[in-house]
């Protein structure tokens, strides 16, 4: 009898193990942040990000399923509460290209939230809120450093350090994590020649294309994807990386944990065989694989402390 139940228990498992196999593995995904991510109608998706989810659909033996969502670049948004809304409704299992620190991994202060817009919302999400779960990450699979680019009037400039823009105008987009460290940069040496721009209404990249400011410091990512849309830019890199940067991994739910276990010896593999290296060189990203510690601790406090 014992041995019929202990069968019977392993065939379950089974089972279990193979409905689960043949379900697509779901995967929230940011549709404007090349070279990450990009789902633009005409266009087949493309990114980092989604050559990534691939290759952990097949590790996992799973089909791959995109939920492709909409993050406004605004003073309002929390990506934090985005993300987790989007798990918590179901939307999708994992959400990809997630900054891990501590602050983004905290349990949320609120009980629930708004969900993104995301493909197929239909007005009644968009006005439904979302009971919160509890958030849980994967191990991180690219640093993403913020970096000085210079305009044309100061492609020259050697920068070492935030002190060498001294001199330069600088723009840079009001509430963004740039702004926190050029505005309290050397108890706000630097306050005097910097211009706010409001994310989502000015153009950052455009006034710095034209020379209306000779630098700014922004995700590394983003300097990328402007230099694929725009062949002849006149921005450069300065090639100089904030000290003070954040590994991107996938989030998941603390209720899943065995989810996340599996994409974590998927990534193991997959870095071990310089694959997600591969995949950055063929999205067009500057890849720079993670940075310890893996999960950043209170930025804000970190940055003021410089």
């Amino acid at each position: 009898m014992r041995g019929r139940l202990a069968a019977l228990g392993l065939v379950a498992m089974l089972a279990a193990t193979a409905a689960r196999a043949a379900d697509p593995l779901s995967v929230c995904l940011d549709e404007d942040r090349p070279p990450l991510s990009a789902h633009h109608k005409g266009k087949p998706d493309s990114g980092f990000d989604v050559l990534l989810a691939h290759a952990i659909a097949d590790r996992l033996g799973r089909p791959l399923r995109i939920e492709w969502f909409e993050s406004k670049l605004d003073e309002d948004s929390s990506p934090q509460l985005e993300a987790n809304a989007l798990l918590s409704d179901g939307r999708c299992s994992l959400i990809g290209g997630y900054a891990l620190t501590t602050n983004s991994l905290v349990k949320p202060g609120m009980k629930t939230a708004r969900l993104p817009d995301f493909s197929g919302a239909t007005r009644d999400d968009r006005r439904r809120r979302v009971a919160l779960g509890v958030l849980a990450p994967s191990q991180p699979y690219v640093y993403s450093p913020m970096t000085v680019v210079l305009g044309p009037k100061a492609r020259d400039r050697k920068i070492g350090d935030i002190g060498d823009l001294d001199g330069l105008r600088l723009a840079i987009e009001s509430g963004s994590l740039g702004d926190a460290i050029l505005m309290t940069f050397d108890k706000g040496r630097l306050i005097d020649n910097i211009t706010h721009l409001v994310p989502g209404r000015d153009d950052l990249m455009g006034a710095l294309d034209r020379g209306d400011y000779d630098a700014s410091l922004i995700d590394l990512a983003r300097f990328d994807a402007h230099r694929a849309a725009h062949a002849n830019t006149a921005i450069t890199a300065s090639g100089y990386y904030y000290p003070i940067g954040a590994n991107r991994g996938y989030v998941g739910l603390g209720s899943d944990p065995a989810l996340i276990q599996s994409v974590d010896k998927a990534l193991t593999d997959l870095a071990a065989e310089g694959k997600i290296a591969e995949f950055g060189r063929q999205a067009g990203l500057t890849y720079l694989p993670p940075h310890e510690p893996a999960i950043l601790g209170d930025v804000w406090t970190k940055i003021i402390a410089r």
